[in-house]
């Protein structure tokens, strides 16, 4: 069973920047699907960002602040620019292994790493 471990988080003032990892281990599939979420105080999780199985990214945010990446060894990244106090957050990866769907909110979650952002 695969695993996943997110690291990164801190605080930072606004404008500032952080990068978030998560490490996978364990014996995954060549081509899977992961996902950062985020759950502010409050508010229920969201998806934050994606890769699919083909490498592609996708965003909930349109802003262009956030980008993710993936390395060779299906570690995942979160660069997190311009941050404002709403991003403050638990921010969580996911990943769904099955590879044949992207469905990364039912599949393996890390712990989390908070992200606290002042204004």
């Amino acid at each position: 069973q695969a695993q996943l471990q997110e690291s990164g988080g801190g605080s930072v003032q606004a404008g500032g920047s952080l990068r978030l990892s998560c490490a996978v281990s364990g014996y995954v599939v060549k081509r899977f699907c992961m996902a950062w979420f985020r759950q502010r105080p409050g508010k229920e999780r969201e998806e934050v960002a994606r890769i699919d199985r083909d490498g592609r990214a996708t965003y909930a945010d349109p802003e262009g602040r956030f980008t993710i990446s993936q390395d060779n060894a299906k570690n995942l990244y979160l660069q997190m620019n311009n941050l404002q106090a709403e991003d403050t957050a638990m921010y969580y990866c996911a990943a769904d292994f099955s590879g044949v769907s992207c469905a990364p909110a039912l599949g393996s979650w890390g712990q989390g790493t908070q992200v606290t952002v002042s204004s």
